[in-house]
């Protein structure tokens, strides 16, 4: 099987993916409590029974619930993802506002968990039984075992109110006007603490992979030949070992990069990041239901990405395996 069969089966099996989840997202949320025009009556500052029944009709929520449905999945097949009744405004639009940051801050927390995994498990693997593995994997059963809120706290009084090194919250300096260099720049300190805390979970968990995967590969006979062979500790535990244990690494990184979606609803709460997990967490509280099944919709999608993504990068990393079917 060619690259191009090997994309063209994966995408297509993406789209099935998406459809089966896109309809699960919608009985789901339509099974949870609460009515959104009630909640819209109750901002007006009236909710008798003629004003729910307009916004009802007014919104689609009167149409039986297969309607609906169908209604809403032929509007995603036209990337119309609704009307956001709570902010006036479509889905689609709402979403590509926060997108980028979102994918800024998923993206710079995952390089950070997996560049630190790595080498957090390259070490300890090295130094097994001595007082650095011991460090690193207590540091990683900390990292693993606490709740991203509390880092996420912690980190905002210890190193922004106490330190003052970097901002606890917001995507950029308010009013600064800042252009150019300058604003990527404070972009980036503004980005340090909420990146670090949702990539430390994911750090705990590769460096445990790493060090498990180094220490398995290290007993294997082509290590054993490349020792005999004369070549030095470092270039057999970096071109013979790391390199055979960082592939299932990269499986349980592009696996779980989507997570970084659901882990920044937390995130963007707590540092008031300007993302699409912020954006979820207020459709919810608002029941918002066309928000929130766009915003699902699209963190669907991530993931399914960020899956075929990593079946690519593995046949890169390693080159002995085939699109095989």
């Amino acid at each position: 099987m060619n690259l191009l069969q090997f994309l063209t089966g994966r995408l297509a099996k993406g789209l099935l993916t998406l459809l089966a989840i896109a309809v699960l997202n919608f009985f789901l949320i339509r099974a949870a409590p609460g009515d959104p025009a009630q909640v819209l009556a109750g901002e007006a500052g009236a909710a008798d029974a003629l004003l729910l029944e307009q916004l009802r009709v007014r919104f689609g929520l009167d149409q039986p619930i297969m309607t609906q449905l169908w209604i809403y999945l032929k509007g995603y097949l036209s990337l119309d993802l609704g009307f956001s009744y709570r902010q006036q405004q479509p889905v689609l639009d709402l979403i590509l506002a926060r997108l980028p940051a979102t994918l800024l801050l998923t993206g710079a927390a995952f390089a950070v968990s997996l560049a630190l995994g790595v080498v957090m498990g390259a070490l300890a693997a090295r130094r097994a039984g001595r007082w650095q593995d011991s460090a690193i994997t207590t540091l990683a059963l900390v990292f693993y075992a606490t709740p991203l809120f509390w880092i996420a706290l912690m980190s905002q009084i210890v190193f922004s109110l106490k330190l003052g090194l970097v901002p606890n919250v917001g995507y950029e300096t308010i009013g600064a006007n800042h252009a150019g260099i300058a604003r990527m720049l404070d972009i980036g300190r503004h980005l340090i603490l909420p990146a670090l805390t949702l990539g430390l979970f994911f750090t705990a968990l590769y460096a445990r992979m790493m060090r498990a995967a180094m220490l398995e590969i290290a007993g294997a006979d082509f290590v054993r030949t490349a020792r005999a062979k004369g070549l030095s500790p470092g270039v057999v535990s970096r071109r013979h070992v790391a390199r055979n244990a960082i592939l299932p690494v990269v499986t349980l990184a592009g696996l779980q990069a989507g997570q970084l979606v659901g882990g920044a609803v937390l995130t963007d709460t707590v540092f008031a990041w300007p993302g699409i997990g912020r954006l979820m967490f207020d459709a919810l509280v608002q029941r918002d239901y066309g928000v929130l099944l766009g915003v699902f919709f699209v963190s669907s999608a991530m993931v399914v990405g960020f899956n075929i993504m990593t079946d690519l990068v593995y046949r890169l990393v390693d080159p002995r395996i085939e699109t095989v079917s």
